[in-house]
């Protein structure tokens, strides 16, 4: 299953130019919701990269994360927590702790936020996103959750090795299985 999963990951993603001379290409991973046979592989899939860690919780940054990690939660039999992004909406009337993201993918510094006491120091936090370029998002939430934290599983991992190891990512895809034939 895994093999066919990851083959139609590859066949339901696109790099989309999107114009006014734009020197790049934006990702669109809109195949992969539309796909019920991702949809249903997808939670087992992620959770097959960290089932030995016996992670106890889920914790997933907005927005993509929030369709991601609870289908990994439901595989594990874990809870979910949601991880919010400051500013992003009006405040969340409840306690949180907040972790600084250092500069993300497209340089710009964030903060994630969890409700307090959703996550105690017994469980095993495995943070589960779509994609993984720089690490920033998992090294934020690995501080937050410190020992209780078991690694970051996601879709695709872009990190470099050294980030990788060092915060314990693992991917279903590397960039390289998504690279553009030909760009812009």
């Amino acid at each position: 299953m895994a093999a066919d999963l990851r083959d139609r990951l590859r066949a339901g993603f696109r790099w989309t130019d999107p114009g006014g001379g734009s020197e790049y290409l934006v990702s669109n991973r809109s195949g992969w919701w539309r796909d019920p046979l991702i949809l249903s592989g997808l939670g087992d899939g992620l959770a097959d990269l960290f089932r030995a860690a016996r992670p106890t919780v889920v914790v997933s940054p907005e927005v993509t994360g929030f369709l991601v990690g609870p289908l990994v939660a439901r595989a594990l039999g874990a809870g979910f927590v949601e991880a919010y992004r400051a500013g992003a909406r009006r405040p969340i009337a409840e306690a949180m702790s907040w972790a600084e993201v250092p500069e993300d993918h497209r340089g710009d510094k964030q903060f994630l936020g969890v409700r307090q006491g959703l996550v105690t120091p017994h469980d095993r936090v495995l943070v589960v996103d779509d994609w993984a370029a720089t690490g920033a998002q998992a090294r934020a939430l690995r501080g937050l959750f410190g020992e209780a934290y078991v690694g970051t599983a996601v879709i695709v991992d872009e990190t470099p090795g050294e980030v990788g190891r060092e915060l314990i990512i693992r991917g279903l895809l590397d960039g390289d299985d998504l690279t553009p034939s030909d760009g812009p």
